[in-house]
């Protein structure tokens, strides 16, 4: 989704990735290091970082500078992550079979993942 401001007259490109079959904190723990950084810098750390959440984070901040580029006729080199958070989705319950027709609860967690990118170039100061 593409969202432009006309108060700042900035261009932000928004990605919205909803119930994504991972843990909050998981993937927190990924967002909190790339918060306001540049987008080279943050696939740099992305592709680096040895945990698995990592890399559905890569595609979306990668599709989101591809949509700038694309819609907007924004440069990469420009963008910068302004807003990421994540926010709790709703939980996926299972039942599992156990011994003597029992029953056990396995509960799923999804996320929502924001990530908001906005041109350097184009922002104004008041």
């Amino acid at each position: 989704m593409i969202k432009r401001n006309n108060l700042r007259s900035s261009t932000e490109v928004k990605v919205l990735a909803q119930h994504i079959r991972m843990s909050v904190f998981k993937a927190r723990r990924i967002i909190d290091q790339i918060r306001g950084r540049s987008y080279e810098e943050t696939l740099m750390i992305l592709e680096l970082m040895p945990y698995r959440a990592s890399y559905p984070i890569l595609k979306w901040v990668y599709s989101a500078a591809a949509n700038a580029r694309h819609n907007m006729n924004l440069n990469e080199a420009d963008l910068f992550i302004s807003k990421a958070e994540v926010n709790g989705g709703t939980i996926v319950k299972k039942l599992r079979p156990r011994a003597r027709g029992r029953s056990y609860a396995i509960k799923r967690p999804t996320c929502h993942i924001t990530i908001v990118l906005k041109d350097k170039s184009k922002l104004n100061y008041f």
